[in-house]
Parts: structure tokens; sequence; C-alpha cells
């Protein structure tokens, strides 16, 4: 969107919810181009602290699926464990983690809920179903979603290296700033790629120890292991995310941008038309 690249105009408060009151100063008019402290848009309002910090939080907290979304990530591995260690049986456990997953979604659909956290649980443990299925081995129902937690962390930190911070990306739309810290607001980006390192080695770290146990420990053990590595590590990187963008400059709402010239566009074509009309 070409209206990402146009010289920043000042941010309202309300749609800056990342900066510290100290981040950024008011120095009346912005000057195109110009920045502040910490990488901030010169010229941009200094919201309070505290909400800064609030929506902030909120925001993660919606992009991340919240409580609700650390349950639909749980239950069914956990589910999938506990019948296996009691009964060693590969397709009741299967079985039992896929319909708890659907039963997730149905949950969401029938409340009207976002269902794309509980959508991306059933495709995780549909695969880990038929994976496990076609080998016989119960700890393949484990795999792919090991597989796709180390290519996760590879992305974020290739993606960190590269400038384009995958944490950005994720979370640009929810802030309402798209694509335009990468250009117009340095900090911001400084932020999203710390952040995005922070991703990486701790998704990189929890492979770490769950390979090695793939390889060389039961099914149960590989399970419960994996079941209790769940939450701490996702939690961890939340929190880490939030500390880096509640001290980082505000975004760039580029939603508010469009609209606001949107209406001074209109503004300027009405001045012309009655620019126009001829005196009577």
């Amino acid at each position: 969107m070409t209206s990402f690249d146009k010289p920043t105009t000042t941010p309202s408060p309300s749609s800056s919810p990342a900066s510290s009151a100290s981040d950024v100063p008011s120095t009346g008019s912005p000057v195109p181009g110009a920045q502040g402290r910490d990488g901030a848009p010169a010229g941009a309002a200094a919201p309070d602290e505290a909400d800064v910090r609030a929506v902030t939080e909120a925001a993660l907290f919606d992009a991340f699926g919240g409580i609700r979304g650390m349950v639909e990530t749980v239950v069914p591995g956990l589910l999938f464990v506990t019948i296996y260690t009691i009964n060693q049986n590969l397709h009741a456990s299967a079985i039992a983690a896929l319909a708890v997953a659907l039963v997730l979604v149905a949950a969401r659909l029938v409340l009207k809920g976002t269902v794309k956290h509980a959508f991306s649980g059933v495709f995780g443990v549909a695969f880990g179903v038929v994976f496990a299925m076609m080998t016989g081995n119960a700890k393949d129902f484990y795999l792919p979603g090991m597989l796709y937690t180390l290519g996760l962390g590879v992305a974020y930190v290739a993606t960190a290296v590269a400038g384009v911070p995958l944490i950005g990306l994720m979370l640009g739309p929810v802030f309402k700033e798209n694509m335009s810290w990468r250009t117009r607001n340095p900090g911001r980006k400084k932020a999203y790629t710390k952040a995005s390192y922070a991703w990486g080695a701790i998704l990189l770290a929890k492979c770490a120890i769950l390979f090695p146990l793939y390889w060389w420990a039961d099914t149960t053990e590989l399970g419960w292991v994996l079941v209790a590595l769940k939450i701490p590590p996702f939690l961890l990187a939340v929190y880490l995310t939030w500390v880096f963008l509640a001290k980082a400059p505000p975004p760039i709402d580029v939603f508010a941008e469009m609209e606001a010239e949107e209406r001074a566009e209109a503004e300027r074509k009405a001045a012309a038309r009655v620019a126009e009309q001829p005196e009577s």
C-alpha cells in the first residue's frame, strides 16, 4: 500500500499504543522524515505510560489467543498422553485427542469466537494422528508439532537477521501499523527484531530438549515433558515481546492516516467546487 511510504503525520494518542511518555516528546508540527528519541516519529504525542502498557498487553493477549487459546493448545496433547499412559492404546489416544480438538472448534463456532487458534490446533492434532497411524509409533503423534516448532524457531531468527522480523509481520496488522515500522519507525523495528530473536531462542531451546527425548525416551516420558513445555516457554516469549514493545516508540496507525488523507482530499475538492461557482 503506497500510503505506507508517505511522510508520516502526527499519530494521535489513541492510535499510538506502544510508547512510554518519555519516548516521544511533543515538539509541535512534525518535520517529514524527522525522528524523536528511540526512533519515534517527531512531533508524536506522548500517551500515558500505563495506557500504553495496557493496550500493548491487550493486543498481545488477543494476537496469541489468550487463556482460551492456551487451553486449546494443551488439552488435545494432554488427553493423548493421559490415555496412552493408562492403556498404551494408540488408536484410542489419537481418536480422543482429535475428537476433543474438534469439540473445541465447535465451541468456538457456537460462541461466535475467533476460530484461528482452534483450527490451527485441529490441523496440528490431525497431522499428528495421521503420522502416528501411518508409522504405528505413538511418539510420531508429537513429531509434526516438533518439526513445526523447529521451523518456526529458525524462521524467527532468520527473519530477524534479514531485517524483516517475523513478529513484526504478525503484529503489524494488530497494531494497525502494517509494515510502516520497516521504513518509518526504526525504534519499533528494533523492538520487533529483539522480540523475534527472543522467540527464536526460546523455541530452539525447547527443541533442544524435545528432540533427544524423541529418540531416547519412551512415548509417555516425551508426552509429559512436551505438555509441561507448552505454556511456560510461550508465556516467557510473550512477556519479553511485551517488554520490548512497551518501551518502543508508538506504532503509526496507517489506517487513520489514510482516513485523514481521504477527508483532506474531500475537503479540497469541496473547496475547489465552491471556488468554481460564479458569484451571484
